[in-house]
């Protein structure tokens, strides 16, 4: 597993080893770090509709081919930070996902060779001033302010085309799915974007939210839960 913490004031990238984090030659305990965002994308691709049963749910038909997005850099932040709610929105949503990093820079590459251009996978959210995107009829502003892309807790190897998703408000469960409902499946994701953009080492690929979206409020405590990597936990505030 692959982490990115904050230890002192300074920024490291290690190995954790159960409760131990590995960086270099020296060892530090899981408790005396802040974990960080484990990569620092130059952008986040995010894929709209991706889920047969959330499809289903919004009475919509199935994408011909992949719908994306992009959501800034700047919106990124790790486990246990705050989503800010914007004073500009009224409802703010949760989308629970299973997000791909990637480990060196990619450009035309074949479903085939996808894997080969995989870092490993983290937990993300995707969250989302749903009222402001009803309102601009396009998802940018809805999409990018500051804290609306939680991810992590670290990076680590899953068999991404079956493993469990959850999400969790306050301890209920909101959201249950698994990745075997996906339509595009993430060799898929990864040709079809690297067709259009060249993707850099770090960069994110959110592959979609299953059914169950919601609306947070202030004092929520939101988490992101994929079989195989663990729990992306953050606490929503204004």
């Amino acid at each position: 597993m692959l982490v990115r913490f904050n230890y002192n004031g300074g920024v490291l990238y290690g190995s954790l080893v159960g409760e131990k984090i590995i960086s270099s030659s020296d060892v530090y305990d899981l408790t005396e770090v802040e974990l960080l965002s484990p990569c620092q994308p130059t952008k986040i691709v995010c894929i709209g509709l991706n889920y047969v049963e959330h499809a289903s749910e919004l009475k919509m038909q199935l994408p011909e081919e992949p719908i994306i997005f992009i959501k800034p850099p700047s919106a990124a932040i790790g486990p246990g930070a705050e989503i800010l709610l914007p004073s500009s929105s009224k409802q703010v949503d949760y989308e629970g996902e299973l997000a791909v990093v990637i480990s060196k820079r990619s450009k035309n590459i074949s479903a085939r060779f996808a894997t080969d251009y995989i870092l490993g996978y983290t937990c993300f959210n995707d969250v989302t001033a749903r009222d402001l995107q009803k309102k601009d009829g396009q998802w940018t502003r809805a999409k990018s302010f500051d804290t609306f892309a939680p991810l992590g807790p670290w990076i680590t190897d899953i068999n991404s085309s079956e493993a469990d998703i959850k999400t969790r408000v306050n301890g209920e469960l909101k959201q249950d799915s698994n990745t075997s409902d996906l339509i595009f499946s993430v060799p898929v994701l990864v040709e079809f974007i690297s067709q259009i953009m060249t993707l850099e080492a770090g960069d994110v690929i959110a592959t979609g939210t299953p059914p169950g979206v919601g609306s947070l409020q202030k004092g929520d405590i939101v988490e992101i839960e994929i079989e195989g990597i663990g729990i992306l936990k953050n606490l929503v505030s204004s």
